[in-house]
């Protein structure tokens, strides 16, 4: 039995109840269209997929800078809360029963109980339960507000969703952060995964990283994985979820199915 169910359902009870805050309100919809393409994340020692990370894509595969171009001040919150739906629904639609990793935009958060109002309600109307869902801050956002974000997920957590952070070991996501908070899981920048059996640097840095984890009890996710030379540093080094080419491409709308040589 999870000891933080009952807190779970008084914090969702709660959240029913809760106004929510004005802009939430009388959205206008997006004048662009998203869809998603889904990449496994792996659990080598498990042999299976551990999750599945959703990746905005145009709606003929287009990739996703092209979408994000168009995501301003004006239509950020909106399109925060859209990909939240699409990626609960697309995930429910392909018979996912793994968990669901979903990027959000802490910058179109405005109240963290509010604004998850809209995933409470995608996760109960798709019937994906909201357990399996993963909360990771998008690729490349400029996070200026490092507060904000910690009480963001601090909220998510408590109403619990798991929390990632992305990218660490660049930009904001770096030990300060993790200092404030630990989340569930932490992705090792792709940067420091490039070539890292081939540099004693990257290796000191993610054999850092990897023993700071295993003293706070989070989760470490090498993302980027493209060969085996990569993997086996990483398994090596104790971490088994991994997540990149070598084992699958994003898949267009459709569950992707892992190369069975990566796993030799």
């Amino acid at each position: 039995m999870n000891p933080n169910a009952p807190q779970i359902a008084e914090s969702a009870s709660t959240l029913d109840a809760a106004p929510g805050c004005n802009r939430c309100k009388n959205l206008d919809d997006l004048d662009f269209d998203f869809t998603f393409a889904y990449q496994p994340i792996v659990d080598f020692h498990a042999r299976a997929i551990f999750a599945h990370e959703a990746l905005v894509r145009g709606v003929n595969n287009e990739p996703a800078y092209s979408i994000l171009a168009r995501v301003n001040d004006d239509n950020r919150y909106r399109f925060d809360q859209a990909c939240r739906v699409k990626a609960v629904k697309g995930a429910a639609q392909l018979g996912i029963q793994e968990f669901l990793s979903i990027n959000f935009m802490p910058n179109a958060v405005y109240e963290p109980a509010a604004c998850i109002r809209t995933t409470f309600d995608a996760a109960r109307q798709y019937h994906f339960p909201k357990e399996k869902i993963i909360f990771e801050v998008l690729e490349g956002e400029n996070v200026s507000n490092r507060p904000h974000l910690i009480n963001i997920f601090e909220e998510y957590r408590r109403y619990g969703f798991q929390t990632a952070i992305d990218d660490f070991g660049s930009g904001y996501a770096g030990l300060n952060l993790l200092a404030e908070f630990q989340p569930h899981i932490v992705k090792i920048d792709m940067d420091l995964v490039r070539d890292v059996n081939l540099s004693k640097p990257k290796q000191a840095i993610v054999e850092g990283i990897v023993h700071i984890c295993k003293r706070l009890g989070i989760k470490v996710l090498a993302e980027g994985i493209e060969t085996k030379a990569e993997r086996d540093f990483f398994l090596a080094n104790g971490i088994n979820l991994m997540q990149g080419y070598l084992f699958c491409k994003p898949a267009f709308q459709a569950i992707g199915k892992i190369d069975p040589d990566a796993w030799v």
